[in-house]
């Protein structure tokens, strides 16, 4: 059990660094380390028979916005899960618990970014056609929570979206929550910046 424990605590250590930025610095500065040719023919060898993403990025589906790049992370590193506004359904929610309760995923990042198309609507109070209609008014709480506070209104909205997202997938019964509960999962918030590249940890 204590080997066990070790093994846990190790692993969220790299995931809390991956998702403090640490790991991002080499997209900001142009020197990324997991897009060279003979990486990735290795990774689809090895990853053939099996996957063990050692994060879960829930974030937007911005084109601008790819986790993989932003974190410079290779095949089976992290199990992504994107939306408009990363907006949480139940499909996205089976998604996420899949990758913590059989692929043993430490760590979920839920990754907003600045100048979101999906929370800029929402903030604008857009009439929506179709099915973007159900997007926006997920986003309507954050909406609320950040209306006539200082500062620009998208991007007040913009963290606290990626702030309650967190907290629902935390309070989600019964496999995350109670990951939570026991320590072996952590969930944060997180913020894209599309001008620098840079990724900041929220707090809560």
């Amino acid at each position: 059990m204590k080997a066990k424990i070790e093994i846990i605590v190790a692993t969220q250590l790299v995931a809390l660094a991956f998702c403090m930025g640490i790991f991002d610095s080499s997209f900001v500065a142009g020197h990324m380390t997991h897009v060279a040719p003979e990486d990735v023919a290795s990774a689809l060898h090895n990853l053939a028979t099996g996957q063990t993403p050692f994060a879960v990025v829930v974030g937007c589906s911005d084109s601008r916005v790819a986790p993989e790049i932003v974190f410079d992370e290779g095949l089976g590193d992290i199990f992504v899960i994107r939306t408009a506004g990363e907006v949480v359904d139940d499909a996205a929610l089976g998604s996420i618990e899949y990758a913590v309760e059989h692929l043993g995923s430490p760590l979920i990042v839920v990754l907003g970014h600045e100048r979101c198309g999906a929370v800029s609507a929402a903030v604008a109070g857009a009439q929506a056609p179709g099915h973007i209609a159900t997007l926006l008014k997920a986003i309507e709480p954050a909406v609320e929570q950040t209306k006539g506070k200082p500062g620009d209104a998208v991007e007040n909205a913009v963290r606290a979206q990626a702030l309650d997202v967190a907290k629902q997938l935390r309070e989600a019964e019964p496999i995350l929550a109670e990951r939570v509960r026991t320590g072996r999962l952590k969930i944060v918030a997180a913020r894209y910046d599309l001008d620098t590249g840079k990724v900041e940890v929220l707090p809560f």
